[in-house]
C-alpha cells in the first residue's frame, strides 16, 4: 500500500470569534461627531423637517418662512439646547454598545458579516430610541411647533419650564410621546441604511475596479454612504407620523391620544400620500451631511482622539 503523498497544503484553521471592546476613544469620537454635525447644519435641516411635517399644507419655502418669522437664524437651531446636545452625545455610546453586542452574538448563532451587521444595527438603533431618543425627539418637537402658543398673545414657556409641565401632567408617557414610531424609524433607518451603502459600496468597486478589498478614496465612501442614507429617507411616514404624535399643533378636528395608526389615518385622511412624505427633502439633506461629518472629518477626528486619549480608536465611520 503506497504511501499519499504530502501536498503541504493544510487545512483552513477557523478563526476565532472575539467580541470587540468598546473603547472610550469611540464613544467619544462618535460623540464628537455627532455634536459638531448637529450644532451645525443638522439642527437647521431638523427644524425644517419638523416644521414641513408638523405643517404639511406649507412647502419648503413657507416652512422656512414660518420659521425665520418666529426667531431668525435661530428659529432654525430651536431644541438645540440641552435635546438635541443630550440626543447626540449619548445616542453614539448607546448605539455602538449595544449594536457591538448584537452583531457579537449574531455571528456566535452563525450570521455571516452582511446579517450580523444589519442586527447590530437594528438593535442598536432600537435601544437609542428608548433610551434616549424618545424624549429628546418628543421635546425638540414641542419646542419647535409650540409657536401655536406664542400666535395667540400667551408668552410660551421655557425650554425647562415645558418639560417639568408635561412631567407633571401626564408623566413619563408624555415627555415619550411617540416613542414606538421612533423605535420604528431607527430600527427601519438603520437596517436600511447599512444594506444599501453596502450595495452602492459594491456598485462603486465594481466601476473602479476595487473589488478585492482595495481602500475607497474618500469621496467614494461619502457617494456610497450619502446613497444609503438618502434612499433610507423611504420610510419617512413613518417621520412624519411621529412628529403629529409629538406636535403641539392645535386641531379640533385631531383624534386625542394619537398612537401610530391613527396618526397614519389622520395624516392620510387630511393630506393624503404626499402628506405623509412632507419634510422628506430636508431628511435627505440631513442624511448626506451626516455621511460628510462622519466620512470627511472622521479621519481628522479620529487622531485627535487618539492624541488626547492615548487610545486607538477602532470605530469605522
Amino acid at each position: 500500500m503506497s504511501a499519499v503523498p504530502a501536498t503541504g497544503v493544510s487545512a483552513p484553521v477557523p478563526t476565532k470569534l472575539e467580541k470587540k471592546p468598546v473603547k472610550f476613544s469611540n464613544l467619544l469620537l462618535g460623540a464628537g461627531l455627532n455634536l459638531f454635525e448637529v450644532t451645525t447644519l443638522g439642527q437647521p435641516l431638523e427644524v425644517t423637517k419638523t416644521t414641513m411635517a408638523a405643517n404639511r399644507s406649507d412647502g419648503m419655502a413657507g416652512s422656512i418662512g414660518r420659521i425665520w418669522a418666529r426667531g431668525g437664524v435661530l428659529g432654525f437651531y430651536q431644541g438645540l439646547i440641552p435635546w438635541a446636545w443630550i440626543e447626540a452625545s449619548t445616542k453614539g455610546a448607546v448605539l455602538l454598545f449595544v449594536a457591538s453586542e448584537a452583531e457579537y452574538y449574531a455571528k456566535s448563532f452563525g450570521a455571516r458579516d452582511f446579517v450580523a451587521g444589519i442586527s447590530g444595527g437594528m438593535a442598536g438603533g432600537l435601544a437609542q430610541a428608548y433610551a434616549t431618543m424618545g424624549f429628546c425627539t418628543c421635546m425638540k418637537t414641542v419646542e419647535i411647533t409650540k409657536h401655536k402658543v406664542a400666535a395667540s398673545g400667551v408668552k410660551p414657556p421655557g425650554t425647562l419650564e415645558t418639560f417639568m409641565q408635561i412631567w407633571r401632567t401626564e408623566g413619563l408617557r408624555g415627555i415619550n410621546r411617540g416613542v414606538n414610531a421612533v423605535a420604528v424609524r431607527q430600527v427601519t433607518n438603520w437596517g436600511s441604511r447599512f444594506g444599501l451603502s453596502r450595495v452602492a459600496e459594491t456598485g462603486i468597486r465594481k466601476v473602479t475596479n476595487k473589488e478585492h478589498g482595495e481602500k475607497l478614496g474618500v469621496m467614494e465612501k461619502i457617494i456610497a454612504s450619502a446613497l444609503g442614507g438618502g434612499l433610507s429617507a423611504w420610510n419617512q411616514p413613518i417621520e412624519v407620523i411621529r412628529v403629529e404624535m409629538q406636535s403641539k399643533t392645535v386641531d379640533p378636528n385631531r383624534p386625542k391620544n394619537l398612537n401610530v395608526i391613527s396618526a397614519a389615518k389622520y395624516i392620510y385622511s387630511n393630506n393624503g400620500m404626499k402628506g405623509l412624505y412632507r419634510g422628506v427633502t430636508p431628511r435627505i439633506g440631513l442624511g448626506v451631511w451626516q455621511t460628510v461629518c462622519m466620512v470627511a472629518l472622521g479621519d481628522v477626528a479620529k487622531e485627535w482622539v487618539e492624541k488626547v486619549t492615548g487610545d486607538q480608536v477602532t470605530a469605522k465611520h
